[in-house]
């Protein structure tokens, strides 16, 4: 584990993590199902859930700090900038959740604190 800081958190999602869900969305949802999806997260309000518990749900493997993008939020921790909240979708038909937006700032955070509550926008 790395050392421990205090990791940091915006209040809200910025509008290029919404515009960054739903190009990841439509991968993987009809476009109409993208859009829906990324207009209930604009309006949901935020949530918390350890970052442990949210790896588990999504089921998705943890990026090391060779991944640039993870270098680099880990850079805004050390640094104490403030991180965007994540914005994960309920898939109910293969119990998981998909993480729409903030996979690298997830796997950043996570050999500081595995049970870091991490804010959310979750639908």
């Amino acid at each position: 584990m790395a050392k421990k800081v205090e990791i940091k958190w915006l209040s809200e999602p910025e509008e290029h993590d919404y515009l960054a869900a739903k190009s990841y969305l439509s991968l993987i949802y009809e476009q109409s199902m993208a859009n829906a999806y990324v207009e209930k997260l604009r309006r949901g309000s935020l949530s918390e859930f350890k970052a442990k518990d949210i790896f588990r749900a999504s089921r998705l493997s943890l990026l090391g700090i060779s991944n640039a993008h993870v270098e680099k939020d880990q850079q805004k921790i050390e640094s104490g900038q403030a991180l965007r909240p994540l914005l994960l979708v309920r898939d109910s038909a293969n119990g998981r959740v998909t993480i729409a937006d903030g996979y690298h700032r997830l796997c950043a955070i996570y050999p500081y604190d595995e049970d870091a509550i991490v804010p959310c926008k979750i639908v």
